[in-house]
């Protein structure tokens, strides 16, 4: 048994211990097992206070949940991150309220120099799980080095975040509101198993013996903030979790982006309200946020990947692509004549482009070329 681990959980488990009393305890101790050891009247004295964690009987009571633990852990492959450890989230060590002890499970690394995290209402609308999907995969094929995308494993925008981001092949890190004993909801447990097969992880700083309560849904916000260089809430009604969190965000001094909606939309209120009060700023699609946060992008090849698409297309489909390129809009009846097409074969090409994302159609029987 790893003793020094066991004393490390106890320690982090202390009820009112943050880490700068923590560094303060230790510099006057030198280890957490001397923090079990000292009597309660010593601890008074160095401390200037007394406090319930002074009492011998309840660390006594810790340091038998310790142990525990300590068995829980090394039976389920989990690692416990310490304040102290090289591989503490470095951003979330700056927070204030920041937990002494991180339990993960998985292979991701959580210091990550591009760490997004994404939230939002759990009844996410159509709307909302496009600008996922599209703000993910752009994450994915623009940012040079690509990014970790994190959430809270939660109902609707959260869940949804985690998915697009094993859809483009980035690791993404759920925070969880209770131990590693379980998952919640358990309609997510086949997506929390492949984001720690796939690179990503979840994390918790609660034992597996902590009581799952409500209020451990918002406490663990603040690390879904705290360890992420920005976050972007996607959809939210005006109160909610994810209000909590951009707060929560903005105070810790990170940027904090909104999904701009229509007025009338209740999901879209809060993104609505966040961006008039300047808590947010507007997020329309993955440029807007790498030129904001100033994140290397992959320059496309589009001579290649242009070269690559005229070799699958047909001579038709070649000839319908490069006339819109260059005549911006057309009528079926005057791409007919002017690329010398009979109507029935034109009509099949427009529709092989449609479905290709190529070309649009538009009412009126007009066509343009989409833009990549």
């Amino acid at each position: 048994m790893d003793t020094s681990l066991v004393y490390k959980i106890a320690f982090a488990s202390l009820r009112g211990i943050n880490a700068v009393m923590a560094r303060e305890l230790m510099a006057r101790l030198g280890c957490e097992e001397e923090f079990f050891r000292a009597s309660g009247s010593r601890l008074a004295a160095i401390m200037g206070f007394r406090n319930r964690f002074m009492e011998q009987e309840y660390r006594g009571k810790i340091l038998d949940e310790a142990r525990r633990e300590y068995d829980f852990v090394c039976a389920n492959s989990i690692t416990p991150v310490y304040y102290t450890d090289s591989n503490y989230p470095t951003l979330l060590s700056d927070c204030d309220d920041a937990p002494l002890m991180l339990y993960t499970l998985g292979s991701a690394d959580l210091n990550h120099q591009h760490t997004i995290a994404v939230v939002g209402t759990r009844n996410v609308t159509p709307y909302g799980l496009d600008f996922t999907d599209k703000l993910v995969k752009g994450l994915a094929e623009r940012v040079q080095g690509g990014a970790t995308v994190v959430s809270g494993l939660a109902y609707g925008v959260d869940v949804a975040a985690h998915k697009a981001a094993l859809r483009y092949g980035l690791p993404t890190i759920g925070v969880l509101a209770h131990g590693l004993n379980t998952i919640y909801p358990a309609t997510h447990r086949s997506v929390a198993a492949d984001m720690v097969r796939q690179g990503g992880g979840l994390v918790t700083d609660y034992r597996s013996v902590d009581t799952i309560h409500k209020g451990n849904f918002l406490a663990r916000n603040r690390i879904v903030a705290g360890m992420s260089h920005c976050l972007i809430v996607v959809e939210s009604a005006r109160k909610g979790g994810a209000m909590v969190t951009a707060k929560i965000a903005s105070g810790y001094c990170r940027d904090v982006f909104a999904l701009p909606g229509r007025t009338s939309d209740t999901y879209s209120q809060g993104c609505n309200r966040l961006i008039t009060l300047c808590v947010a700023k507007l997020v329309q699609d993955v440029d807007d946020l790498i030129e904001d946060m100033n994140w290397p992008c992959v320059k496309p090849e589009k001579q290649n990947s242009q070269m690559s698409l005229f070799n699958t297309l047909t001579p038709d489909q070649t000839a319908v692509v490069q006339y819109l390129a260059t005549h911006t809009e057309a009528q079926i009846n005057r791409l007919s004549v002017d690329l010398d097409i009979p109507v029935g074969r034109l009509m099949s090409a427009l529709i092989e482009l449609e479905f290709q994302g190529l070309v649009l159609a538009y009412p009126g029987g007009s066509y343009r070329k989409a833009q990549p």
